[in-house]
């Protein structure tokens, strides 16, 4: 299979580093025109440029804070509004802080739906339309593993993908008809900052060294390694494609075995 996404306007969020660029450059390598989008306007103005334009692509940028989704909405409906269609969005932003759920304070569960339910909704909502008039859509959640098995000292986390999880698999119903796929990617442990972040937590909490968490973590994983981002932006390459057009509201782990169920 030979995948192909010239002519198509793809809309990559969190899209500065990690899972979110990787995605951005694949999509790009693979001819699409990317919109990257992320709250940090001076850092998107930068690694814009390291996207491809080998096929003449015009990759563009929004500013956005995924925790204040009013921003989002104002930014996907003014560039919506200037007649701009998108055929692939990619959901994604970054995990709330680890910790347990029984100690997590109310406005925790609250920003972190807000984060990850809401502004995605807002987001599917600007894109729809212009989905509907071509007849394809592709709307790609990067979500987590713990939407099978909770994952442990992540409790907020949990909770929020597993809302968000329910929420996609409800649109994949209701968008089939109208050419446009929903579907879900659960990435595992991947070499980003956020599982920097989840490493670094866990060795002050359990007060053992950055190399022992590291040793442990791996023990769990069949591969015996961490994912790489352009690992999971394969899986987004794949589902964003022609070929992926009878695949609707699944769950894709990519986790190198990690999790313990089908």
């Amino acid at each position: 299979m030979n995948i192909d996404l010239k002519g198509k306007n793809a809309l990559v969020c969190g899209s500065t580093k990690g899972i979110g660029f990787a995605i951005a450059k694949q999509f790009a390598l693979l001819g699409a025109n990317v919109t990257m989008m992320a709250r940090n306007g001076a850092l998107l103005e930068k690694v814009i440029r390291d996207l491809p334009c080998t096929e003449g692509q015009k990759h563009d940028f929004l500013v956005a804070d995924f925790s204040k989704p009013e921003q989002v909405k104002e930014a996907i409906e003014t560039k919506v509004q200037a007649h701009y269609t998108y055929h692939i969005l990619i959901n994604n932003s970054g995990g709330p802080s680890p910790g347990p759920a029984l100690g997590a304070k109310e406005e925790e569960f609250v920003n972190a739906f807000n984060t990850h339910l809401i502004s995605s909704h807002y987001l599917v909502q600007g894109v729809v339309n212009g989905m509907k008039q071509n007849g394809f859509g592709r709307i790609i959640n990067i979500i987590s593993t713990s939407v099978k098995i909770p994952l442990k000292g992540l409790g907020v986390s949990n909770t929020i993908r597993g809302a968000v999880a329910n929420w996609s698999k409800t649109l994949a119903t209701e968008l089939a008809p109208m050419g446009i796929t929903v579907n879900n990617i659960l990435p595992g442990a991947t070499g980003t900052d956020r599982l920097k972040q989840i490493i670094e937590g866990k060795a002050v909490k359990q007060n053992e060294s950055i190399d022992e968490v590291n040793k442990e973590m791996l023990s769990e994983i069949p591969m015996n390694r961490f994912a790489q981002p352009d690992e999971i932006a394969y899986a987004a390459c794949f589902l964003a494609s022609d070929y992926a057009a009878y695949i609707i509201g699944i769950n894709i782990p990519v986790d190198g075995g990690r999790t313990g169920n089908l």
